[in-house]
């Protein structure tokens, strides 16, 4: 397979889900988005919520790499970011980033050499902060940031559970050149090898650089999420395997199921 550090595909069928914003995001806003320079923190909120109890060994976990990885509630996240109790990072890539992301999150993306600069500031933080990561799909991403992290020592990661576009239908704080933009979200359906049960399944749209990912399953089925800014039924899609890659058209991809 060609250029990426995590490989993984199959055979697709893409059906075009709508998206819709949706509800309230609670009361305690931030005093200002931030900008500038970030470092993971959240802007401090004018009403900061009192502080409860969160038993952290009650959460769901799952499984990337090997590795369990804890998945947090988004309102427990959201939780951490009003007391700024947590640093978050944005598995996803720069494309996504820019348009809509978590207010004070930095882009740490899953797939490493997404980064235009190569720079990752997450690696620079100390070991035992605790660490939020997220992605859209909703959590397979973050999950793939979040095991590496877990596997270089950082001792407190979680991933959001139900993903960015849950806290950007609560309409929790963000930052972002089009915060109110929710993109239409696609659904690719695959199939490869069994034998590649457990590795993942890759989609790139290469103008944008926007990636996805998700799990391939024991009998080597597997479907991709993507909610990506800027594309459409015309727009060229590259989905990858460890076996093989198929490119084409949103619509053409959308027929069947892909088979390399």
């Amino acid at each position: 397979m060609k250029r990426r550090t995590f490989l993984a595909t199959g055979a697709a069928s893409l059906t075009a889900v709508a998206g819709c914003l949706g509800g309230g995001g609670g009361d305690e806003l931030p005093v200002t988005p931030s900008d500038g320079d970030l470092d993971g923190y959240p802007p401090e909120y004018d009403d900061v919520p009192d502080e409860r109890d969160v038993d952290t060994s009650s959460f769901s976990t799952t499984t990337q790499k090997g590795v369990e990885v804890p998945l947090v509630p988004v309102d427990v996240a959201k939780y951490w970011h009003a007391r700024r109790e947590a640093r978050f990072a944005d598995a996803r890539g720069e494309k996504q980033y820019k348009a809509s992301r978590v207010d004070g999150a930095v882009l740490s993306p899953a797939e490493e050499s997404a980064l235009s600069d190569d720079a990752d500031a997450v690696t620079d933080w100390p070991k035992d902060d605790r660490i939020v990561a997220y992605c859209g799909c909703p959590h397979h991403l973050s999950g793939i940031r979040a095991a590496r992290l877990i596997d270089a020592g950082y001792e407190e990661v979680y991933i959001i559970d139900e993903g960015f576009w849950e806290w950007h239908d609560r309409d929790y704080p963000m930052q972002g050149e089009d915060i109110d933009e929710r993109p239409e979200s696609w659904v690719i359906r695959g199939e490869t090898d069994p034998n590649y049960a457990r590795d993942d399944a890759w989609a790139y749209h290469d103008p944008t650089g926007q990636t996805e990912a998700t799990g391939i399953t024991d009998d080597g089925t597997y479907e991709l999420h993507l909610t990506f800014h800027d594309v459409g039924p015309d727009s060229t899609v590259e989905v990858e395997t460890p076996a093989y890659s198929v490119e084409g058209t949103l619509a053409d991809l959308s027929v069947g199921t892909v088979r390399g």
